[in-house]
């Protein structure tokens, strides 16, 4: 919103005249910010007016119990708590994801998660508070929008009194939040505990939820459940990529049985194995948003692919859909099936051997075998052709005619491969693996970040009595030019056709995802240092020099301002909404009674 004074509601802002100054600072879209401290304990202020049940729903929508009938197939038994609202699409989608597939032959307990599309617009009445709450996550983990994380302990064993001769259930937890490893190590306590003592466990197992505090980014959690303690920490945006800030055992910590060091990383090394020898290719046709679908023979192992190609190019965001997970009774499978139009940006995993045929025409296909490491030699593979891939049965590789643009980087197979010789621990290799795409993504990014850093005005522009000055437009030609001296070449050692990379994922949704999120930033930006130049002027000076309805005017406007910095959290100095609200008073004060009067009613609240 522009704020301007009353005499110039029609005035432009003008470029400053000297922006090759040297002296002329401008302003950093990257510049660091300091996390808000919560006074007086742990607990924020917002969380002591939390009601029933709003703790659970900060970190899961509902739990699910799905179970097999003759005659109705798999069905969802048991939703808790009783109040949690799914539609019957979702309630479906549950049902079918929440299984294995026939031919996985997956005995015993198995883990694994998907990914579904949220059925209807829900809104949340904690939506206010979830967004304040996710507002320093990292990209890669900030609440999902539109759809669901199904997170899944399944169990299969025999049993000779069932018509079947096996016991087959499922304990899923729903939600927003993509902590993959969190999830999964809470289902490790609660469903053992569950197929034993069935659902007056899972209604403790609410009840100790709904006890947690709130998944706030940068805070050392304490999480008691089901008489066992898990200890982690949320990572924040501000967190320096690369570095995992440990959570340090501490003597006070006797009763915390479980310390999770991270909440969402995958091995990353375990799910490549099969196809180390393409990590790189793999990286560009994950950065570049193409169709990919992975073929595994079990969800679990699906999954986790799925998942380790998603972040491995973290900090990016990747902004297409995903489904970790994807079945032949998917709401979404004539969509993403169609021969009628070029498959999707999407990323699936899939176990059913129909998928073989049926996604046939999809231009990347990945192969996995089985990852129980036996501590063999993953074997040299070429990349396979599309036309060799006829069944599941295929040999695990990399099915594509794509061609890289950079140059393969033989010294990251090496090195990895002498881990696998000297049997390195899985640990070390997943850490080795984790920093080389981070080094890639880096160096690919970096360039990107700094054009967009001179897209922004100088801080010497912003006039509190005008708008705020615009971002410059991204013109990729100009961004081009930039790479021939500050391109990748100055942090990486890998050589290729870097431009035309760059070119491709200009024209892809990860491009449009990360500007798009990078310019919100950056206007937010702008407008919080409009505010803090605000706060430096005497408005009761000004509006000496106008009539009371402008007067007037002003203030609403004013207020607006408040309000929406207020709600949109903007990144300003401690202190300068308060210090603004003040200003606003006391020029309200300088007016007449029955003004006043007016300008003190609260505003009408949005329906």
């Amino acid at each position: 919103m522009a704020l301007q004074g009353p005499e110039e509601l029609g005035e432009q802002v003008e470029e400053p005249e000297d922006l090759d100054d040297q002296d002329a600072s401008s302003i950093s879209p990257a510049e660091e910010i300091t996390l808000p401290a919560w006074p007086g304990g742990d607990e924020e202020p917002e969380e002591a007016l939390l009601l029933p049940w709003d703790r659970f729903s900060t970190w899961l929508h509902c739990i699910c119990v799905v179970g097999f009938d003759l005659e109705l197939g798999q069905a969802v038994e048991v939703i808790y708590p009783h109040h949690s609202k799914l539609s019957e699409k979702e309630k479906t989608s549950i049902c079918y994801l929440s299984f294995p597939d026939s031919n996985s032959g997956c005995l015993g307990d198995t883990q694994f998660c998907f990914r579904f599309r949220q059925g209807s617009n829900r809104k949340s009445s904690l939506g206010c508070f979830l967004e304040t709450t996710d507002r320093d996550a990292p990209p890669c983990l900030k609440r999902e929008q539109g759809h669901y994380y199904g997170y899944v302990y399944f169990r299969q064993v025999r049993d000779k009194s069932l018509k079947r001769g096996y016991f087959q259930k499922s304990l899923v937890l729903i939600s927003k939040l993509p902590y993959v490893t969190f999830y999964h190590s809470l289902l490790k306590i609660l469903a053992p505990e569950y197929f034993e003592k069935q659902e007056p466990c899972l209604e403790a197992a609410c009840n100790d939820i709904d006890r947690w505090p709130t998944p706030q980014p940068g805070r050392i959690l304490t999480l008691p459940i089901m008489g066992v303690v898990i200890k982690v920490r949320i990572p924040t945006s501000y967190d320096k990529p690369g570095t995992s800030q440990l959570v340090q055992s501490t003597q006070s910590d006797s009763l915390v049985s479980i310390v999770l060091p991270t909440i969402h990383e995958v091995d990353l090394f375990r799910c490549f194995y099969p196809v180390f020898f393409h990590i790189q290719m793999l990286w560009e046709l994950v950065l570049l948003g193409e169709a990919l679908v992975v073929m595994a023979p079990s969800p679990a192992e699906s999954s986790d692919t799925v998942l380790a190609l998603v972040s491995c190019i973290s900090p990016l965001r990747y902004c297409s859909d995903f489904r970790p997970y994807f079945t032949i009774h998917d709401s979404e499978f004539k969509e993403y099936t169609t021969r009628t139009q070029a498959p999707p940006s999407v990323i699936l995993g899939v176990t059913n051997p129909f998928f073989a045929k049926t996604l046939q025409h999809w231009p990347h296909i990945i192969r996995i075998g089985d990852m129980k490491q036996t501590g063999e030699m993953a074997k040299q593979m070429k990349v396979k052709k599309l036309k060799n891939l006829k069944t599941l049965d295929s040999k695990p590789g990399v099915y594509t005619a794509y061609k890289p643009y950079l140059n393969k980087d033989e010294d990251i197979i090496k090195q990895l491969q002498k881990g696998v010789q000297q049997k390195r621990p899985s640990a070390a290799q997943n850490a080795i693996l984790r920093r080389y795409f981070l080094e890639l993504t880096q160096s690919f990014i970096i360039p990107l970040e700094r054009y967009l850093a001179s897209l922004m005005p100088l801080q010497k522009s912003i006039s509190p009595w005008k708008s705020p000055p615009q971002l410059r437009p991204f013109i990729q030609q100009d961004f081009m030019k930039t790479l021939e001296k500050a391109g990748p070449q100055l942090t990486s050692r890998l050589k290729g056709d870097w431009i035309g990379l760059y070119r491709h994922f200009l024209k892809s949704p990860n491009f449009d995802g990360w500007f798009r999120n990078r310019r919100r930033e950056m206007t937010q930006k702008l407008e919080a240092l409009h505010l803090e130049a605000l706060c430096e002027e005497d408005l009761q000076q000004r509006i000496q020099k106008h009539t009371e309805v402008e007067a007037v005017d002003l203030v609403l406007k004013l207020k607006d301002k408040l309000s929406q910095a207020e709600k949109e959290q903007m990144p300003v100095r401690p202190g300068t909404l308060a210090k603004l609200r003040a200003h606003i008073e006391a020029v309200i004060l300088a007016l007449p009674e029955d003004l006043q009067g007016i300008l003190h009613k609260p505003s009408t609240p949005d329906l």
